[in-house]
This record gives C-alpha cells, structure tokens and sequence, in this order.
C-alpha cells in the first residue's frame, strides 16, 4: 500500500487511522459516519503546580481524550511517562474504543497521561501530584462514575487509583457510586480480585484459544501445544510479567529472552521469570542476571529467534526498519501499538502471523467493566449464590456415592464442590470474554476473506460501533 506521509514522520495516532482506513474499506460505512468514528471526541490539557518535599513547586502537564462517547461511561487508563503527548493520549483513546467493541464491554473509550517519570518523585510527592491531577480532571467533567472512568496504566498502579477514587469522594460526598469513578482499584476499597494481572492473564487465554485452532496453526506452521514453545517478552512490567509468568508456570512455555529498558538477557533453555522479575526490583535492571547473556541494545533482541514474540512495552517498537529481520512465526501484542503499520505489511508478506494489540491487552479492561458493575451494583461477585453451589454440589457428591456405594476421594469432593468465588467468577468471565472475541474476529476474517487478524478485529469493531451510531442517529 502506497505511503501517503515519509515513514519517519508517521505519528502513533496516523498509525492507528490508517489501521482503521485498512478495515473499513472492507465495510458499507458512509464516508461521514467513518470520520465521525474515527475523529476524537474532545482532548483536555491541563498543567497545574504541585510542592515537591524540598517546598519548591514545579508545574506539571497532564491530557485527558474522550475518543468516542457512543457508549457511556467512556474508560481508559492514565499512564505517568515523561513521553506522554497530545497524539499518544488521542491515538490510545481511539484504541480503547475499538478495543471495547471488540471485546463487548458497553463503554466508549478515553485516555490520560501525565507528563512525569514516577522514579523521580517520593510516594508523599506523587500523592499530592496525583490528587491534584485527579482534581483538575474531575473539576472539568473528566473522572466520574458514569461518565469517564480512569484506570491504571504505564506508570501507576492501585495506590494511584485508590488516590483518585478518594479524591472524587471528598468533592462528591453525596455521590454513593464514587467508588465506579475509577477503577483498578485495590480489592480493600472497591477493587476486584483478578483485576491486577488481568491484562497479562488475558494475553495467556488468547494464546491458549490460539492453540485450540488446528487451522490457524497451520497457518504458521506450528504443532503440539504451547509447552515448549520458545517465548521473547519485551517488557516485564505488570502485563508481561504476568502473561510470562502465567505462560511458563502453568503452560510450560519456555521464556528464552527478557527484554528491559537495560538490555536483554537470554538463556535458550528458559529463564525464571519471577528471579528475573525480583533482580529488576532490587538491581533496577536486567544487566548481570546470572546464567544468561546479556544484550546491551536490547531492542536487538526482538529480532532473535523464537517462536512467539510479546512486545509488552512501548508504541512503536516493531518498523519497518528491524520488521524484515523478525524471525518469530506469532507475534502477540501485549502492549500498544507496539507494530508500526507500515511495518505490519512487511510482516504480512512474510507470514508472520499478528494478534493485535486491542485484542490481546483487553483483559485490563474487562475485569475493569466487572470491577465497575461491583461498584455501582455494591454488592460483590458470588455473594448471593456461593453457599448455595456449595449446598447443591455437595448434594450431586452424596447422590453419586449413594448410587455407586463408592466413597469419592477427597481431592475430587473438593474440586466438585468448590463454589463461585470472586475471582474464579472473574477468571471464567475473562477467558470466556476472550475466547469468544477470537471466535469473532475469525468469522469475520473467513466473510470478508481478510488476509490479517488486525483488520479482521478491526472489522468486527467497527460494525458494532456503527451500528450503535446508526441506531442513535448520530
């Protein structure tokens, strides 16, 4: 496909329009309804002081994008990093719309950011820096339960969101939601259990639904199972942590190379994803891990040889400079936009199959929706029905010990009778949620005979969100 803009100077937002160009040409959308989809709602700036503990005051930048409000509340998450802009704000809003769609969470999409390197501030400094943020955002309509709800992102984390959640409080007492005004928040004060490593266990279900699907296997020339399949993760922060964590303890995947802002290590016969994890917390890095070798360039290493690449970092990571020399036959998106579009196409060319990134990052905002429905329903998950699933399987045990005269053994009693609980209700709804969005995308690859899953997903969430517009004569 021709380039209409130098490669070098295409933004992360241009990228994701011209992903959507790409999908709606596949559709009967009229050109009006395709601007006003893919046009963003509405961008706030905001700079505001905060005091530093040595009393000096510093002003800080902060964005706010509301995508698209077709669905409401719209929802995203605020990331802290010194590069944060106005284009990276409005391109991960206009993701998150799609991403939603796609994944059947009824809310229209946003995004913030704050222009800071969280490293750099004591815990009382970015208390101050985040309640006065939330502060400005909330003042002008941009945090509210049924509105716009934030989340965490790159960068922050629970103790941010339970920050924001109180200060919504205090200049809403007499709102009895403002718990659903954020969330990811920590389980003690509103949050959900499963809600921490949701992202990152979504990427694992992708993957295993991945592996249920002979056909699509096929297609990149793999068998057998995920076990022993070699695993790069570009990043490990809280998302690829997690799915590395997931992927190598309970589906035996081998993570050969770790991917840091240090460097890279490699070890072929597999790394201990959560030694790995504990050096980079006490040594701030991946250099000098043991038993393995170390790459100071480690943007080098997303070209080594592997069977399943996640980029679980930053934007822009694969182009088409280093995208020729990729060698993994999957490449699973964990971050976002982490595959330039023009990059996308050399890969294409060469079958190198890409789950997209608002697919496989979708699980943040999945049990983000499950978290929201516990706060404005305030009741938890599995309250009402636990005991009774408990009651009624503990009946179905003693009816087939009466029937057959034979005791069942303790281990499948306690299987058989173990009841709905919070975060097995939110496991089950994340991996069903997944599952059946790959199901989705892939009907809709077949109909439109599409030649990649980007697209494909794309498709799928632009037909539901034009219909919701149609419908509301928008």
């Amino acid at each position: 496909m021709a380039q209409t803009v130098p490669r070098m100077n295409v933004t992360f937002l241009q990228n994701v329009e011209r992903m959507v160009d790409r999908a709606v040409a596949y559709l009967d959308i009229p050109l009006g309804m395709q601007q006003e989809i893919k046009a963003c709602n509405s961008t706030i700036k905001v700079q505001f002081p905060a005091q530093l503990d040595n009393g000096q005051w510093r002003i800080f930048t902060g964005y706010r994008a509301t995508h698209s409000d077709h669905r409401l509340p719209v929802k995203g998450g605020i990331r802290y990093a010194p590069s944060v802009t106005h284009d990276e704000v409005e391109a991960l809003a206009s993701l998150m719309t799609y991403k939603c769609a796609l994944v059947n969470v009824p809310f229209g999409g946003s995004k913030g950011g704050l222009q800071i390197n969280p490293r750099d501030y004591s815990a009382e400094e970015l208390e101050r820096i985040t309640r006065r943020f939330a502060r400005e955002l909330i003042n002008k309509g941009y945090i509210s339960p049924g509105e716009n709800v934030p989340a965490p992102d790159m960068g922050t984390g629970e103790r941010e969101m339970a920050w924001i959640a109180d200060t919504y409080r205090q200049l809403h007492p007499n709102d009895i939601n403002y718990l659903g005004a954020v969330t990811g928040k920590p389980v003690e004060t509103g949050g959900i259990r499963g809600r921490t490593e949701a992202t990152g266990r979504g990427v694992e279900y992708v993957i295993q639904e991945f592996f249920r699907h002979p056909d699509d296997m096929d297609d990149i020339d793999f068998t057998g199972s995920i076990a022993g399949k070699r695993i790069i993760i570009q990043g490990l922060g809280n998302v690829g942590y997690h799915a590395a964590k997931f992927l190598h303890e309970e589906d035996d995947a081998r993570i050969t190379c770790i991917i840091e802002r240090d460097g890279a290590i490699l070890n072929e016969n597999g790394l201990p994803v959560e030694e790995v994890r504990q050096w980079i917390n006490e040594n701030g890095g991946v250099k000098d891990f043991p038993n393995a070798e170390y790459y100071a360039n480690g943007t080098d290493a997303l070209e080594f040889d592997c069977d399943i690449l996640i980029p679980a970092a930053l934007e822009s990571q694969i182009t088409h400079t280093n995208a020729p020399n990729i060698k993994a036959r999957l490449i699973v998106e964990a971050a976002n936009g982490p595959v330039t579009f023009s990059a996308a196409s050399i890969l294409r060319e060469k079958g190198i199959l890409v789950l997209p990134d608002f697919f496989v990052n979708a699980g943040g905002v999945t049990v983000s929706y499950f978290e929201w429905i516990k706060n404005i329903s305030h009741i938890r998950f599995g309250r009402m029905q636990r005991r009774l699933d408990e009651y009624r399987s503990e009946a179905t045990v003693l009816a087939i010990e009466e029937l057959t005269g034979k005791k069942v053994s303790d281990k499948l009693r306690k299987d058989i009778i173990h009841s709905s609980d919070e975060l097995s209700m939110v496991r089950s709804g994340l991996d069903d949620t997944m599952r059946e969005a790959y199901i989705e995308i892939k009907k809709a690859k077949q109909k439109y005979k599409i030649d990649d899953w980007r697209t494909a997903a794309l498709v799928v969430s632009l037909e539901k969100i034009a219909f919701t517009h149609s419908r509301m004569g928008m």
